[in-house]
C-alpha cells in the first residue's frame, strides 16, 4: 500500500481567484505559489504520491468544458514535473453543490476513487487543503489532515494541524514527522530516507 498527499488546488497549488465567484478558467490566470515546487518534490523523494482532488463547479455553471480543464491540468502537470515536482493524479468534481453528489468535497469520493486506482492506506496519508471542506473529506476518509491558512483564524473543523503553505506544512509535520531523516556522510553527501 502507499502514502498519499491528497492536496487541493485552488490555495493549496495555485493562487484563488480574487473572490469565491470567479474560477481560474485559463491557463495564464494558473500562477503557481511560492514553495509548491519543493513541497511537491520533497514529498516525491519521501515516496508519497501525490493527488490533487478539487472541487471544480466552474464546470456545471458553463464557464470551461471538462476538456479545457483536462488540458488545464495537463499542462500544470508538465510544468511542475518539468521543475522537478511530480504530481501523480488529479481528480475533481465537476458538479454543483446541488443536487448533492458522492464526490463534492466534503464528501469523499474523490478520495476514495484516487486511492482504489493508486492503492493508498488512508490511515498513512494526509489531506492538505484550505477550507473546512478539504479537512471534512480527508477526516471521512480516514487521513490526517492539514488546513493551509493565510492568518492566524482558527478553523471550525479542527484539522491536524494548521500551516501558512503547502512547504510549511510538509517541513513541519509530512516530513519531519512522519519520516526518520538520516544523513550520510559519505561523499558525495546524500539524504537516506527511512519510513518511520
Amino acid at each position: 500500500m502507499n502514502r498519499a498527499a491528497f492536496l487541493d488546488r485552488d490555495g493549496v497549488i495555485n493562487r484563488k481567484a480574487p473572490t469565491e465567484d470567479q474560477y481560474i478558467t485559463r491557463w495564464e490566470d494558473m500562477q503557481i505559489l511560492p514553495g509548491v515546487v519543493e513541497a511537491i518534490a520533497l514529498l516525491n523523494r519521501a515516496n508519497f504520491r501525490v493527488i490533487v482532488v478539487s472541487n471544480q463547479r466552474c464546470v456545471a455553471k458553463g464557464f470551461l468544458t471538462a476538456s479545457d480543464l483536462d488540458s488545464m491540468h495537463q499542462r500544470m502537470c508538465r510544468e511542475l514535473a518539468a521543475m522537478g515536482a511530480k504530481i501523480d493524479g488529479v481528480y475533481y468534481c465537476p458538479h454543483e453543490e446541488h443536487p448533492a453528489c458522492s464526490c463534492r468535497k466534503p464528501e469523499p469520493g474523490m478520495l476514495i476513487a484516487a486511492a482504489d486506482e493508486h492503492h493508498v492506506d488512508f490511515s498513512a496519508s494526509w489531506m492538505i487543503g484550505d477550507s473546512e471542506k478539504d479537512v471534512e473529506a480527508g477526516r471521512s476518509a480516514g487521513c490526517r489532515t492539514v488546513r493551509i491558512l493565510k492568518t492566524d483564524l482558527g478553523a471550525g473543523v479542527s484539522p491536524d494541524m494548521l500551516a501558512r503553505s503547502l512547504l510549511e506544512a510538509v517541513h513541519r509535520q509530512v516530513i519531519k514527522q512522519l519520516l526518520s531523516i538520516v544523513v550520510d556522510n559519505t561523499e558525495p553527501p546524500y539524504w537516506r530516507y527511512q519510513r518511520g
